[in-house]
């Protein structure tokens, strides 16, 4: 799976007039106030973690849902729809008496008078601070490419990348002219980790099966689907025994896999890869990412990906112990290796930092709790309709059982009753009739159709 969730700042935030003071948002109870920044995988866990906890709990995000973000390319590639995979924050947490929601985009963090400030000259006091801000897409320097790169973050992401997909198709049916028709039956991934291979995956199939009688003047089976990779090989948080398996999965679909071959250049003809531009109208970022701002918000020092550097053993930073932070926003090393961004993580720091938070409270400050540890119960991603890769400790499989296993992990992981259905029944319905039902292109303002 892959990580984290809707961040709930971004870089270019208004910042207070410097004669405002922003008005207080303050809890009418004398219960410690735990303040949770971030609603995703990491933030959610810990809120529901303090339930019976003598605290009172805010949670701020900038979006009003909980996304399921590993099935985010599912949307993308119309297999589908965003409601599926996600959440209203407000009833995920209706039944916990001692929590409410805030939606609001949060701009900095005053550290000395224990206050989250938000965008509209309001601010939030705490006790207890919880940073689950999550991450936003990195082009390494080249934030350019964004516009013709665009990444997967978020809801709108997602159905931004499927209209650019499906639009695809529509431009190429109307196309006469046979060069310009195989620029937009071109369709680039830039970064070959989980996303990248399982976004690869569901886009051939949704050419190659999909869409296969769908259209009259073009046949979708002569897309091509490209893969690249800057590194030695894909998947490499996998064994390589497991990567070579997924890439030969991947040429069975009619992906084309290029490793070792760093991407240059994106513009709106295509890309450069490895000094060779290839025309494509379509270019999917599926490589790195970058943290939020809340490294720069609490003023300490962090590493190349904007992650705070040094956390104490039970993840709070230095001279503050009632600031937490987790998930994509920290960076965390056990054995010499720093942990994954991915949501298991994510959701045990959430569950940790609870626990800390509640036994402090019981113990008024004085209880010694055990060092975060991580326990790894494995990696998962899924190539296409039945073929998935697992790693469980010693264990490796590959094929049908791992693609059945990664089906009800992820299900089971959906939030409530509904979205589990739904989903159930989509990947039923999907794999007997090869149909996506989410091919939906859908525009917030006036159509922009392919030129």
């Amino acid at each position: 799976m892959s990580s984290e969730i809707n961040m709930s700042a971004t870089e270019n935030q208004p910042t207070l007039p410097e004669t405002t003071q922003p008005t207080p948002i303050n809890p009418t109870n004398v219960m410690p106030r735990v303040v949770i920044v971030g609603a995703g995988f990491g933030g959610l866990q810990a809120a529901r973690a303090l339930r019976k906890a003598e605290v009172q709990v805010t949670v701020i995000d900038r979006s009003n849902h909980h996304l399921f973000q590993p099935l985010l390319y599912q949307v993308a590639t119309a297999g589908l729809s965003p409601a599926d995979i996600s959440a209203p924050i407000r009833s995920i947490l209706r039944q916990q008496k001692n929590a409410r929601v805030i939606l609001a985009e949060v701009t900095g963090v005053d550290v000395e008078e224990q206050r989250v400030m938000l965008h509209n000259h309001k601010s939030v006091p705490y006790d207890y601070l919880i940073l689950a801000t999550g991450a936003r897409h990195s082009y390494f320097g080249h934030d350019d490419w964004e516009l013709y790169a665009p990444g997967m973050k978020s809801i709108t992401d997602a159905t931004a990348v499927r209209r650019k997909l499906l639009l695809a198709f529509e431009a190429a049916e109307i196309e006469t002219d046979a060069e310009k028709r195989k620029a937009f039956l071109t369709f680039v991934l830039v970064g070959a980790g989980p996303t990248g291979v399982e976004m690869a995956g569901a886009i051939a199939e949704l050419a190659h099966k999909a869409l296969v009688s769908d259209f009259r003047s073009i046949d979708p089976t002569s897309a091509r689907i490209i893969l690249v990779e800057a590194g030695p090989r894909i998947l490499p948080a996998f064994p390589e025994s497991l990567a070579k398996k997924a890439q030969k999965a991947l040429n069975h679909l009619g992906v084309e896999v290029r490793t070792a071959s760093a991407v240059t250049a994106i513009d709106r003809e295509g890309v450069v890869i490895a000094d060779k531009p290839l025309a494509a109208k379509t270019v999917i970022w599926t490589a790195g990412v970058a943290a939020s701002p809340a490294g720069q918000w609490l003023g300490v020092e962090t590493d190349r990906a904007g992650r705070v550097k040094e956390v104490a053993a039970d993840l709070t930073i230095p001279a503050h112990p009632n600031i937490f932070v987790i998930g994509d926003t920290v960076s965390v090393t056990e054995k010499g290796k720093p942990l994954p961004g991915v949501a298991p993580v994510a959701m045990q720091e959430g569950r940790y930092v609870a626990s800390v938070i509640a036994h402090r409270v019981a113990n008024k400050g004085t209880a010694n709790v055990a060092p975060f540890h991580y326990f790894n119960k494995g990696n998962m991603a899924t190539i296409g309709r039945s073929f998935g890769i697992i790693e469980i400790g010693k264990l490796r499989l590959s094929g049908f059982i791992a693609w059945v296993m990664w089906l009800t992990v992820h299900i089971l992981y959906l939030i409530g009753f509904r979205n589990r259905f739904l989903v159930m029944f989509q990947w039923a319905w999907a794999y007997l009739t090869y149909q996506r039902g989410a091919r939906l292109i859908t525009f917030e303002s006036h159509p922009q159709l392919p030129e």
